[in-house]
């Protein structure tokens, strides 16, 4: 059962928010979790200094001006301040409001958009699901009593068939049957943008391709499973958790050491160890810090890259601490932000996604009726 869930940013004004923004007491457990500030220790990053700001706004004391605009996007949206905050504030959907005001103003703000809009963004990525098309292998099952999965591709598989093709042979000859729709982007990059408009256009349209019959929707990217979470209510499940529900197996040809990240995004990794346990000459190692952020946050790395690139660094320290022979994780962002941290380390580890990992293993299959 699908249920939308009310998610409209367009009609909310930064006012709407006032009584969320005097909510904040500030305690400073935002300074205890938060990426940026650990490595800044500037208080405009954590949500309490950027509530000060906003407040001032709210009573004519600042300016929405290029300043505050640039504290806002001083923010790897990685949400632990909402999920540490005593008063449950919804701290990003604050700042995106907050920037949707200041950026429909701008002439920049205004040109982003236009980037973002259906007929540039929305085109440049269907020209490509469309090239692709021809190099992406199908899921052949060999049963009629199939769990049905409607697979929410993101942006970065649309734009590359190798996921795709990682899950062919994953779930080839298996109990599930992948349904393909014609999703749009999830709307994160135009919620960290303050692109509100174009996310309530992407919101609405995928939640018309969940017209069908399916058990789950698969995803294969944290962040994304995240965002569509905002706007539909409904069961969706990894593909860490997919292969934990039939029952294969990976014999890999040689003894192997793994670590995992865990994106900020992901809601748990219940579904890791017991994964790994069906992987024969595996060996996992915990890092320390396994859940803290890799420093990428999208559009943050550019606007912010000395600090992204510093936060990476760090992560990188705990990953090549474990000694192992790949890092795992399930998000393509936290691909390129642990790729940023180890590039040029020694005895680095190499990075990859879990259907790629999984994909480099012999795959045993059972019998299905």
């Amino acid at each position: 059962m699908v249920i939308s869930l009310w998610y409209d940013y367009v009609m909310k004004k930064l006012e709407d928010f006032a009584e969320d923004i005097n909510k904040c007491s500030k305690c400073g457990i935002c300074q205890a979790v938060c990426p940026v500030y650990k490595e800044t220790g500037n208080d405009c990053a954590v949500s309490r200094g950027k509530f000060v700001m906003l407040d001032g706004v709210l009573k004519g004391d600042l300016k929405l001006n290029k300043n505050i605009n640039k504290y806002l996007d001083l923010c790897l949206k990685c949400d632990k301040c909402r999920d540490f905050c005593p008063s449950g504030i919804d701290v990003c959907k604050i700042f995106e409001t907050a920037k949707y005001q200041y950026a429909k103003k701008t002439l920049s703000g205004k040109l982003v958009f236009f980037l973002q809009s259906k007929l540039i963004f929305g085109n440049f990525i269907k020209f490509f699901t469309l090239l692709t098309k021809p190099f992406r292998k199908k899921v052949k099952n060999n049963t009629s009593k199939c769990i049905k999965v409607l697979y929410f591709k993101g942006c970065v598989n649309n734009l590359c068939p190798r996921t795709d093709n990682y899950l062919a042979k994953i779930f080839k000859n298996s109990n599930i049957e992948i349904i393909n729709k014609d999703f749009e982007c999830c709307g994160l990059p135009f919620l960290s943008s303050g692109n509100l408009e174009r996310f309530e256009e992407v919101k609405n349209h995928n939640l018309k391709m969940l017209d069908c019959e399916f058990d789950y929707i698969l995803t294969d990217c944290a962040s994304c499973e995240s965002t569509l979470k905002k706007y539909v209510n409904t069961k969706f499940i990894n593909i860490g958790e997919l292969v934990n529900l039939v029952d294969l197996k990976f014999k890999f040809s040689k003894p192997l050491k793994v670590t995992f990240h865990k994106p900020c995004h992901l809601g748990n990794t219940d579904f890791l160890k017991p994964l790994l346990r069906k992987c024969e000459n595996i060996e996992y190692i915990e890092m320390d810090d396994f859940d803290s952020c890799c420093g990428f946050g999208g559009e943050f790395s550019i606007k912010n890259h000395k600090i992204s690139k510093a936060i990476s660094e760090r992560k990188a320290t705990n990953v090549i601490k474990t000694r192992t022979d790949y890092v795992i994780t399930t998000c393509p962002g936290c691909l390129l932000g642990l790729k940023q941290g180890l590039i040029g380390k020694k005895n680095a580890p190499k990075v990859i996604s879990l259907p790629a990992f999984l994909n480099k293993s012999q795959i045993i299959y059972s019998k299905f009726d």
